[in-house]
């Protein structure tokens, strides 16, 4: 009965909008072969058969919302690039409204091109500029998000440290959402967590909340003590801690209560794009009225989906409702 209201809640998915502000990336995938080491060092020779482009970063986590059979509305920063005309054609692709990519003609679009041979991850390449945002972008972002929250029913503020996301912009939209009623759910990243404070869930891996506290976690106690701290500094918003082969620890009411999820991966292949699908989980159960132990379970479970795929990947409604759900006894 337990798992059947878990199946109930992604049954409500189809239709719901997610609003999504974030640092916004284009993944480049070259499928290859290698069939000789190079005479000029001692590295293989890939011979290019296809390329691919996907969205990524925050433009995957509207991916994800669009998969998981919902409305994504997305908001970012581009170049005035061949990469940007990629992201976008790759967004209508897939059905993603992208009327808040705002053009900075100053900055290239963040792109990852991984060059993989024979299903082997060769390399990845990064062409980035990590500067913050000119004030009147910044604007138009929020001014762009202003006009559109009425139509949503969650809200991401996706943080890849790329610049975009300022402590200005985060609280701003943060409140925005907070003064629609709206659910706010942030994939974070550096060491301000004082920046989303009004979301209502964070949900940082195991290593970013290292980060943020400047500690390792070596124990369940280091957890425990590293969890409560950043839902401190977070006032009141709920955590929740990815932890991989480990599952996910979701801290509630200040961090007075701790709910562990198992895992529920079989086989990795590639952990690329998993936090977004987390966030989109979370995004479109929320949306959908599910609690916070509800929602964090089901993004459990599409993230067990997610690692068993290769390269930047998406959940459907329809595996989740086919999934095995662990461990859902408090559910």
């Amino acid at each position: 009965m337990r798992e059947k209201a878990l199946r109930d809640i992604v049954t409500a998915f189809p239709g719901k909008r997610v609003l999504i502000v974030g640092d916004v990336m284009l993944d480049e995938y070259i499928w290859g072969e290698v069939r000789r080491i190079s005479p000029e060092a001692p590295v293989p020779v890939v011979e290019i058969r296809r390329r691919v482009y996907l969205p990524g970063g925050a433009a995957n986590t509207a991916a994800n919302v669009v998969g998981l059979g919902g409305r994504a509305m997305l908001g970012g920063v581009v170049g005035r690039d061949h990469q940007a005309e990629e992201l976008r054609n790759a967004l209508t692709q897939i059905g993603v409204e992208f009327d808040g990519l705002v053009v900075d003609d100053q900055r290239s679009t963040t792109t990852k091109t991984r060059i993989v041979a024979h299903n082997q991850h060769v390399v990845r390449v990064d062409s980035e500029q990590r500067v913050p945002l000119r004030a009147d972008l910044e604007d138009m972002l929020l001014q762009w998000a202003e006009r559109r929250i009425a139509e949503a029913d969650a809200c991401v503020l996706s943080d890849y440290a790329k610049g975009v996301i300022s402590s200005r912009l985060a609280e701003r939209f943060i409140q925005l959402a907070k003064d629609a009623g709206k659910p706010m759910i942030v994939d974070p990243k550096g060491t301000d967590y004082a920046k989303y404070r009004g979301a209502t869930v964070v949900t940082p891996n195991v290593h970013e909340a290292e980060q943020a506290l400047n500690r390792e976690i070596h124990s369940e106690a280091d957890l425990l003590e590293v969890g409560r701290r950043l839902c401190v500094i977070l006032e009141g918003s709920a955590l929740l801690i990815t932890r991989g082969a480990q599952g996910m620890s979701l801290f509630l009411d200040g961090g007075r209560t701790t709910i562990d999820i198992p895992a529920v991966a079989r086989n990795v292949f590639d952990v690329t794009g998993a936090g977004d699908t987390v966030v989109s989980t979370l995004a479109m159960a929320l949306a959908s009225g599910a609690t916070l132990e509800q929602a964090a379970r089901l993004a459990n479970q599409a993230a067990g989906i997610v690692v068993g795929k290769v390269g930047t990947a998406t959940v459907t409604g329809e595996e989740l409702m086919n999934g095995e759900f662990i461990d859902s006894s408090s559910v």
